[in-house]
C-alpha cells in the first residue's frame, strides 16, 4: 500500500523544493518519495467563487490529495486580446486556495478541454475565419493559441511546483487521440508549454480507443474510462512499460442531454471499479468529484449523427452533488480512501443550508419586440449572416444566446430551412408564431396574406458541439439560405440578443415594463421579485410549469430550462441572492406561468443507469 500523500506537506510559502512529480519508474515519486495521485476534478468556472473553499475542503476530507481542473479559453478570452482572470475566473486565487488547503494541482489548460462546455472551451470568434481548422497547426489557430498561452502561462507559471506552487503536472491538450487530424499539432502544444517555461511533468489523456493515436513524445500517457471490461489499463501498461499508470478521468457518473433521461451511476458499481483500480496500484482522478453547473449559455452539445444539447446542470451524479452535498458515493469513497492514509482524515464540513422560498409572483413583462430598443442597432444584410460573423462585440461576433433575423414577404407558401437553422428557430409572421424550425423540422407553412408582412426568425444557439470531428462546423444562427416557395429570402435585418449583463441591466432600468397580460406576451421577458428574510440560503428554482427559456437573478444568468426535461430545477446559490429584494427576470419563448416556485432539493428527472448502457450509446 503506497502513501496516499498524507506525508507530503504543502505550504505555498515555502519556496525551497526538492524535485517535483516524476514518472521515471512504475510508480510516481514526489520530492523523491513514492506518491500516488488520488485526484478529483472541480471546475472553478462551474462553482460560485464563494463556494470554492467549501468544495475543496470536502475534497480534502474525502481523502483526495490532488485537484484537477480544466481552463476554459472562451471565458478567459471572450474577445480577441481581451483577457479576464478576475473574480469568478481568478485562476491564480483558485490554485492558491488549493495549496492553502493542502492539495496538489494538475492543470489541464487545453486549449481544447471538451468538458461538455461550448465548443470544448474554444472561443467562438475563431470561427469567423471560414477556413478555420480547429485543433490543428492551421496558421489562424496557431496564432490565436500563441497569444492566449502568452497570457495564460504568465498567470500560472508562478504557481508551478518549481516556483513553490502546488501545480505538479500539466496536461497537453485533451483526448487528441479521438480527433487526430494533424500529427504536428500535439508537438506544437507541448512546445507552447515548454517554451514558456513550464518544466513540470507533462501528461496526455485519452479514452481506450484514443490511446492508439494519442500522446506526444515526452509526456506521460493516461487513460479515461468508467469500466474495466475493455482492458484499458493493461493496454496502457503494454504501450507504456515501466511507467506509472493513471486513470486521468474515472467517470463517476455522466452528463445529461435535453429530452432524454437523467444518467446515474450507482455507488456500489462505482466503488467496485475504484477499489480494483487502487488495488492494482494505479493512480486515479475522479471526473467529476463535484460537477457544479454550466451557468449561462455555456453548455455544450453532442452530434454523432443527431444533434443533442446538454442540460444546464452538471451534477454528473458525482460524489458531491450540484449544490455541494455529500452523497452516499462520497461517504463510500471516503471510507475507501481513508485506507490509503496513515493519519485520520479531516472532518467533513457541513453543507450550506437550503430553503424552499415562497412563490415569486410574475408582476411585469416586456415582449421580445419591445426590448429590441435595448439591443445594438440591427445589422442589415442581403443574405443571412451567422452569429459569429455579425459586426458586434468589437467585431468579435456574437458568441451565445439568441439572434433575431427579420425580412419582408408578400405572400405565403412553403418555408424551407434547407437545414440551415442552428439550432432552433421560432418563426413569426407579423409577430404571430407560425411554427418552429430545427434539425428535425425543416418546413413551416406560411399563411397567405395581403401586402408586405414581416417574417421573423428567433434563432437560439443551443450550445456548440464539444467533442468529435464536427468542431469546425459549429457556426450558429442562420448559416445558409432559407427559401419560401423555393426562392431564397433576401434583405435581412439581424439583431444580436446575447442577453449579456449590460443588456439585462438596461432592461431592468427601462421603466417600460407592462403589467397587463394580454396577447403577444411570448416570447418575452417576465419580472418577479423574491424577498429574502435574513441571510440568503441556497435554493432551486422550479420551472415545471414553464416552457423554454433562460432565467436571470440579480443579473446572473442561471442557465436554460426546457419543459422536455429531464431537468426542471435550476440551482440558485445563496451568494447570488441578497437579503431583502431580489430581481428575477425570465426570458420565456412559449409558455408562461403566473409565478416561480422554489424547492430545497432538485428532481433531475427519470433516471437511467449508465452502467447498464452500452458505452457507445453514451457517446
Amino acid at each position: 500500500m503506497c502513501d496516499g500523500g498524507g506525508g507530503h506537506h504543502l505550504d505555498v510559502r515555502r519556496m525551497s523544493r526538492l524535485e517535483g512529480l516524476k514518472a521515471d519508474s512504475s510508480q510516481f515519486t514526489l520530492e523523491g518519495e513514492p506518491f500516488r495521485i488520488l485526484g478529483g476534478s472541480v471546475h472553478y468556472f462551474r462553482v460560485p467563487r464563494a463556494y470554492w473553499e467549501d468544495r475543496l475542503l470536502k475534497m480534502k476530507a474525502c481523502g483526495l490529495n490532488t485537484l484537477t481542473t480544466y481552463v476554459p479559453w472562451n471565458l478567459h478570452e471572450p474577445e480577441r486580446g481581451t483577457f479576464n482572470f478576475q473574480d469568478q475566473l481568478d485562476l491564480k486565487a483558485y490554485v492558491s486556495l488549493a495549496a492553502q488547503l493542502g492539495l496538489w494541482v494538475i492543470l489541464r489548460p487545453g486549449p481544447y478541454i471538451c468538458a461538455e462546455w461550448d465548443l470544448g472551451g474554444l472561443p467562438s470568434w475563431l470561427l469567423q475565419d471560414e477556413e478555420m481548422q480547429l485543433r490543428t497547426t492551421y496558421p489562424g489557430f496557431v496564432n490565436a493559441v500563441n497569444l492566449y498561452f502568452d497570457k495564460l502561462i504568465s498567470v500560472i507559471k508562478p504557481l508551478m511546483f518549481e516556483g513553490g506552487g502546488p501545480i505538479i503536472a500539466v496536461q497537453v491538450e485533451n483526448e487528441y487521440g479521438s480527433f487526430a487530424k494533424d500529427d504536428k499539432y500535439m508537438p506544437f502544444i507541448k512546445n507552447c508549454l515548454q517554451s514558456r517555461g513550464i518544466k513540470e511533468l507533462l501528461m496526455t489523456s485519452d479514452n481506450w480507443e484514443g490511446l492508439r493515436c494519442g500522446g506526444v513524445e515526452g509526456a506521460l500517457k493516461t487513460v479515461n474510462l468508467q469500466r474495466l471490461s475493455f482492458g484499458a489499463i493493461q493496454h496502457l501498461a503494454d504501450i507504456q512499460p515501466q511507467k506509472p499508470l493513471m486513470v486521468m478521468e474515472y467517470w463517476s457518473g455522466w452528463f445529461d442531454v435535453w429530452g432524454e433521461h437523467h444518467h446515474v451511476f450507482h455507488a456500489e458499481d462505482m466503488l467496485a471499479v475504484v477499489s480494483e483500480i487502487l488495488d492494482r496500484g494505479v493512480s486515479i482522478n475522479l471526473y467529476m468529484f463535484h460537477g457544479g453547473t454550466s451557468f449561462g449559455f455555456m453548455n455544450g452539445a453532442m452530434d454523432f449523427g443527431t444533434y443533442k444539447s446538454q442540460v444546464t446542470s452538471y451534477d454528473y451524479d458525482a460524489p458531491l452533488s450540484e449544490a455541494g452535498d455529500c452523497t452516499p458515493k462520497y461517504h463510500h469513497l471516503r471510507n475507501l480512501f481513508s485506507q490509503y492514509h496513515s493519519e485520520p482524515l479531516p472532518g467533513v464540513p457541513s453543507s450550506p443550508e437550503r430553503k424552499a422560498y415562497g412563490p415569486a409572483l410574475i408582476q411585469q413583462h416586456l415582449s421580445l419586440w419591445d426590448v429590441l430598443q435595448f439591443s445594438d442597432k440591427p445589422h442589415r444584410s442581403d443574405r443571412p449572416v451567422n452569429m459569429e460573423n455579425l459586426p458586434v462585440n468589437n467585431n468579435n461576433g456574437q458568441s451565445y444566446g439568441y439572434t433575431l433575423y427579420e425580412t419582408t414577404i408578400t405572400g405565403g407558401g412553403a418555408l424551407n430551412s434547407r437545414n440551415n437553422i442552428r439550432d432552433r428557430a421560432l418563426v413569426f409572421v407579423n409577430r404571430e408564431c407560425v411554427g418552429c424550425l430545427d434539425y428535425k423540422t425543416h418546413e413551416v407553412a406560411i399563411p397567405d396574406g395581403k401586402g408586405e408582412r414581416t417574417l421573423s426568425f428567433v434563432v437560439e444557439n443551443c450550445g456548440r458541439v464539444n467533442y468529435g470531428k464536427a468542431l469546425d462546423e459549429q457556426r450558429k444562427g442562420i448559416v445558409g439560405d432559407i427559401v419560401l416557395n423555393n426562392t431564397p429570402l433576401r434583405g435581412f435585418s439581424i439583431s444580436c440578443l446575447d442577453m449579456k449583463p449590460s443588456f439585462i441591466k438596461r432592461l431592468t432600468n427601462s421603466g417600460q415594463w407592462k403589467t397587463d397580460f394580454k396577447s403577444h406576451c411570448v416570447p418575452g421577458f417576465f419580472q418577479a421579485r423574491l424577498c429574502v428574510d435574513g441571510p440568503p440560503k441556497d435554493t432551486f428554482v422550479s420551472l415545471r410549469s414553464w416552457g423554454k427559456g433562460v432565467i436571470f437573478v440579480n443579473g446572473q444568468n442561471l442557465g436554460r430550462y426546457w419543459f422536455i426535461g429531464p431537468q426542471h430545477f435550476l440551482y440558485l446559490p445563496a451568494p447570488w441572492l441578497r437579503s431583502g429584494e431580489n430581481e428575477i427576470i425570465v426570458f420565456e419563448e412559449q409558455r408562461v406561468h403566473d409565478k416561480l416556485l422554489f424547492a430545497e432539493n432538485p428532481d433531475y428527472g427519470k433516471a437511467i443507469d449508465v452502467y447498464k448502457l452500452p458505452f457507445c450509446t453514451l457517446l
